[in-house]
Formats: structure tokens, sequence, C-alpha cells
């Protein structure tokens, strides 16, 4: 943080003050928070095939790591609004820190639960994350740039994510017993143990090396001096604050379509596995050949996710973001349609362009929601993390239709993704409301 001759204000500056270095801090929190989101969605398949549970149980993976995000959103911005963004960075590190070196433990006992238990721990530490890191971002600059700069710091959260994807497919998913869930099945108790221990072995190490990362950067940041932006007011009124912010129907409107947008996040990105797994298995290829393959797809993805919020965050000086949001929403919902139809790759090959709309939405809804809230950001910003219970709610409900096998004549996989759909239909309302009042 550096004060500069130039008074205009720009994306990271504002009144002479520079915010380049604290910026690039706490975007690089974005980049390790997309990391644990995107380690995770594949072992929703992984635990499913270690334990030997059925899709549904699996997605209880899913239920502890976005639960964790919907319990502590709101002491997460009580503890912020007492003290500092800058603590609730370091609290989140921390929590992120201590779930992650859970691992070990779990693998130790060998059971599922614990793992469950670990994944929450880390996702209060996500919350306390992100329930800092975007309000925090949003005040350093000038208010015009807000968005835009929200957008353009969530443009390195996929970076992460595709790290995440990567770490999953080479050193977890690649590695894993080859054996499928049907040869699993047959094995006895023993032989069994013997193949869960193991493959828990291979599953922990990446989670204890993003342990030792996060407390690295722990000390970076707390070494390092921050801005105080929206720190001065330290007096905690949560009823009134609560109140006053859901009188307000852009936010109100904006918790209810960031639910629905990380569950459609969270779905296609959980569930591709499965889908893609179902198209490659029908094709002839092996169980764990195809898991493998529709994780590169999924890899793909998330390439083209990276690329499109670069570029829409560029089409935002343009463009209404209520607009932009309600296109790209139509454009999802109308891929949906594919994937739901279509049995083949064409199918895999829709569900990977839902990503490049998906692109700009939370952080968009997010700007969107909190514009005007001043101070009442902070509690503003918990009320919009909590809605990443979306994504703990709707993959469960996919899961067990997933496990149906088939519905209405057709793979369960494929009419499982109507969820999806309704989900965009629901962004598809709010940009238009949002563009309506805006325009």
């Amino acid at each position: 943080m550096t004060t500069t001759d130039n008074k205009k204000d720009g994306i990271l500056s504002a009144a002479g003050v520079s915010y380049v270095i604290p910026f690039i801090l706490i975007t690089s929190c974005f980049a390790l928070w997309g990391f644990a989101n995107d380690i995770t969605n594949p072992m929703v398949k992984a635990f499913s095939k270690i334990f030997r549970m059925s899709v549904t149980d699996g997605a209880l993976v899913q239920m502890a790591f976005y639960g964790g995000y919907f319990a502590m959103a709101f002491p997460a911005a009580i503890f912020i609004q007492k003290f500092s963004y800058k603590a609730g960075v370091m609290l989140g590190l921390g929590l992120y820190a201590i779930g992650a070196f859970m691992f070990y433990p779990s693998m130790l006992i060998g059971s599922y639960y614990p793992f469950l238990i670990a994944y929450f721990v880390l996702t209060c530490g996500l919350s306390f994350l992100e329930t800092s890191c975007n309000p925090y971002i949003m005040t350093m600059g000038s208010a015009e740039t807000a968005t835009r700069r929200l957008n353009f710091a969530q443009c390195f959260n996929p970076m992460g994510s595709l790290m995440g994807m990567y770490v999953a497919m080479n050193f977890i998913q690649n590695r894993l017993d080859p054996r499928s869930t049907a040869e699993r099945a047959l094995l006895s108790d023993s032989e069994f143990a013997a193949v869960r221990d193991s493959d828990l072995n291979i599953l922990i190490g990446p989670y204890l090396a993003i342990g030792l990362v996060i407390a690295v950067m722990l000390v970076v940041i707390f070494i390092v001096k921050m801005p105080k932006n929206g720190d001065t007011n330290h007096e905690v009124t949560f009823a009134a604050t609560i109140r006053r912010i859901v009188s307000i129907p852009h936010y109100r409107e904006g918790v209810i379509a960031q639910f629905f947008y990380v569950g459609v996040q969270i779905m296609c990105w959980t569930f591709i596995i499965q889908y893609g797994t179902r198209v490659f298995v029908a094709e002839g290829m092996a169980e764990q050949d195809a898991e493998v393959l529709s994780q590169q797809y999924n890899i793909i993805a998330m390439v083209l996710f990276c690329s499109s919020r670069f570029i829409c965050t560029y089409m935002l000086k343009f463009i209404n973001a209520g607009k932009l949001l309600a296109s790209l929403a139509v454009v999802g919902a109308l891929l949906t349609i594919g994937v739901i139809t279509f049995q083949d790759r064409t199918g895999m090959y829709c569900l990977i362009g839902i990503s490049a709309c998906m692109s700009l939405m939370f952080p968009t809804i997010y700007g969107i929601a909190l514009e005007g809230l001043g101070d009442d950001a902070k509690f503003g910003a918990a009320g919009l993390i909590m809605a990443i219970l979306g994504g703990s709610v709707l993959p469960p409900v996919q899961a067990s239709i997933i496990d149906q096998k088939t519905v209405w004549g057709m793979p369960a996989e494929n009419i499982s993704f109507i969820l999806p759909f309704i989900c965009f239909v629901v962004i598809v309302i709010y940009g238009v409301r949002t563009y309506n009042r805006t325009k």
C-alpha cells in the first residue's frame, strides 16, 4: 500500500493510495480456495469407490464441504466487524490449514466420517476467507470500479481450481487402485481394508501439502501491513444490520440467485465425472480410464471458465452487468438442455460449454448485491457466503437422481441435469431484474 502522486482513482487505487501489494496477497487467497473447491469435486466419486458407497453417500463430501461455508458465514462477519478484514483472512487461513492437516488422523482411523469433519473444518476456514476477501477487494480502489475489481480478482480463483483438478487427476485418481466399483464389491473384508488403506494414503498427500502452503501464506499476511479500509466501525449491531440489508430487494434477491448459482456450479463440476464415465464406458472404456478422461474434460471446462472470466470482465466495461448476466444464463440453460437430451459425447461438449457461461456469475451477482451497502457489506457478504449452501443442498439431490440409474427411460445422469437448468432460470430472472433496475 503506497501513496502515489496521481490522485486520480483507478481500479487499484483511490485518493492517491495504491493497493497493488495488498491486492496481490488477497487475490492469492482466491486461488487457494479455488484449489480446495476443485480438488474436492472429484472426491465424491473417489470416496464412493474407496468406501464402496452409493453416489448419494459420496455426495456427503459436498454437504460437509459447503455446510462449513453456511455455518461459519455470520460468525465470520461478526468477527470481521469486531476486529478487521486482515484478522478474518488470517483466521480463515488457520482453519484451512488445520482442516487439511486433519486428513492425516482421518487416514489413520480409516473411516469415512472423520474426513467429513476435516472437510467441515477446512471450509469453516474458507468461509472466513471468502467473507473477508470479497468485500475487502471491493474497498481496494474506487467505488465505481468495485465490481470490475472483484471480477478481476475472481479471475485467479479458477487458476487455483485448475491446479486442484490437475492434482486430483494426476496425484489421486490416476494412482488409486484400478479396480472398478463392481470389482471392489467382490473383495473380502481383509482385501477391501488393504485396498482402502492404500487408497487413503494416496488421497491425503495433496491435502497435507496444501496445508503447508497455507501455513506459509498465513505467516506472510501476518507480516505485511494491510489497509484498514472498512475497518473503522467495530460496533456489532447484528439484528439491526440484518433487518436493514434484507429490506433491500437487489441484495435479498442476490442471495437467492447466489444460492442457485453455486448449486449449478458444483453440480456441473462434480457430476461431470459420473456423466462422462457413463458416456465413455458405453463406448467400451474401462471405468478408471473413463473417470480420468472425464476429469480431463473437466480441466478443459475450467480452462474455458478461466478464459471466459477474463473476457467477461473486460466486457463489463461496455455492457450492463445485469444484461450480461442474464444473457449468459440463457445460453447456459440452452446448453443444459443439450446435456439432458444428448447421450453421447455431444452432451459432454455441452456440459463443458456451460463453464464459459458460469464464469461471470459469482462475482457479478456478489458485486450487484453489495452495491450501496457501505459498512453493512461485511454482513451482506456473510449472507452471500451463506448462499454457498446451494453447493451443499443441491448436489445430494442430483446424486439421488443419478442413483436411480434410469429415469423416464433415459440415463439418470442426463435427467439429473434438470436441476442445473432450473438454477439457470433463476439467474436469468435476477439478471433481467437487475438490468431493468439499472439501465
